[in-house]
């Protein structure tokens, strides 16, 4: 799908953007689903998706985007969509946005920083007297993170035709709540179907959650598409033994073999074999969980990540190898795998890259083009039309999925006005 030609005569409206307000959006938000962090002595924000937490700041959005005067609707997902109409509403609109669900121990800009600015920016087009050509949509996902039901990006993956509405409908939580069921007992199982129709571009601000900008010393990047992700889930079953009266040679040690594939994930890393591979054991739990006591069972979770899907293919081939191997080396272990999330490297659209690139050069932001690391509704919407990111920067290493998660007033002011210009562009 080709984007419009850019209109280089055309004068260019430089909004008024205000970044007081989206800083004030960003703190009343994060108010709900606050909790005091025993970890960081800080306050952080617990809105996991479907909960009662998500449903108050879901009520709060709507009801800013009601008062910016959008005509709101929520699909069968729950997807939030609040659109501005403009001259020609036959046109296909610009569609800018990205979640406000969080993880359990979450920051305040996660997400929410997209969805916000995107609001702000269509405040600024009300206040400056601006009619767009195309409509413009601010959207908020459903389930960006995962952590819930264990599908991230689930509502876009969803609109986006990657997933069936009846996979979604029948996911379970940890406490085995169906999300189908949790999303009318929190009233937002919407009427609109959920089958999105392309939109002629789809933009999302977002705090980068890594070091890059912050040593770079600039405050917005331009993301030129999302590296290939794969999450599995290795189940270890071992036999229970006494730890003091049992020969090492006669145990079968589930949480040995646990061990030994997180050992095995960071030499493959290392070995510089897959390119620029990254791998993560990120969970780590055994059973029966006891000093004196052989784990009979152990589980664990690798997440790969490489820009590079021919690389992924060999390193995902290099473990399942290795995972054959543990049998052999404790008989009567045995070992299950579950694929829990895969998706492959998704490339950005150029001509929205050089607009998002223009744009912050106009404003004064020096740029960098750089990969995401992390996964974000833009690669869903990717499949259907061209779609960009912009990068905030974020502070202290840029961590993020952390209450010491953070980005400056005026950093995210400038990834609300890079977002405005290239809206600006997108939708004239």
């Amino acid at each position: 799908m080709a984007l419009d030609a850019p209109d280089t005569t055309r004068h260019r409206t430089r909004l008024t953007l205000d970044g007081g307000a989206l800083w004030q959006r960003l703190e009343t938000l994060a108010r709900v689903g606050a909790y005091d962090d025993p970890a960081t002595g800080l306050v952080g924000v617990n809105r996991q998706s479907l909960t009662d937490e998500d449903a108050e700041g879901r009520r709060l959005l709507i009801t800013w985007m009601t008062e910016a005067g959008l005509d709101v609707t929520i699909d069968e997902m729950g997807n939030i969509f609040g659109r501005r109409e403009g001259a020609d509403q036959d046109l296909a609109p610009v569609v800018a946005g990205s979640h406000i669900d969080s993880v359990g121990t979450a920051g305040a800009f996660d997400g929410c920083l997209g969805v916000l600015s995107a609001l702000e920016v269509i405040r600024a087009l009300d206040r400056d007297g601006v009619t767009t050509r195309r409509p413009v949509v601010v959207v908020a996902w459903t389930e960006e993170e995962g952590v819930r039901f264990g599908t991230d990006m689930l509502g876009s993956a969803v609109a986006a035709g990657r997933l069936s509405l009846e996979y979604a409908y029948g996911l379970t939580d940890a406490a085995g709540d169906r999300f189908v069921d949790e999303l009318q007992r929190i009233g937002f199982q919407g009427h609109r179907p959920v089958r999105i129709e392309p939109p002629h571009a789809y933009v999302e601000c977002h705090i980068e959650q890594g070091p890059v900008l912050l040593r770079e010393g600039l405050a917005v990047g331009v993301v030129t598409g999302v590296q290939a992700i794969s999450w599995q889930r290795v189940t270890l079953h071992g036999r229970a033994a006494h730890a003091g009266t049992t020969p090492t040679e006669l145990r079968v040690d589930a949480g040995l073999a646990a061990a030994q594939i997180t050992v095995h994930v960071r030499g493959m890393v290392d070995s510089g074999r897959y390119g620029q591979l990254r791998g993560t054991v990120g969970h780590i739990s055994t059973s029966p969980g006891l000093p004196s006591v052989v784990p009979d069972r152990a589980e664990i979770t690798v997440d790969l990540r490489n820009p590079d899907d021919a690389a992924m293919a060999r390193a995902e081939e290099d473990l399942a190898a290795f995972l054959e191997t543990l049998p052999k080396l404790q008989p009567g272990l045995a070992v299950e795998v579950q694929r829990m999330a895969k998706t492959h490297q998704v490339p950005f659209d150029p001509q929205i890259q050089d607009i998002i690139t223009s744009a912050a050069a106009g404003l004064g932001f020096p740029t960098m083009k750089l990969m995401s690391g992390a996964g974000h509704d833009a690669q869903e919407m990717a499949a259907i039309t061209p779609t960009a990111m912009i990068f905030v920067r974020g502070q202290y290493d840029g961590i993020s999925h952390n209450p010491r998660e953070y980005s400056t007033p005026e950093d995210c002011l400038a990834g609300l006005e890079t977002l405005g210009q290239t809206m600006l562009e997108l939708a004239s």
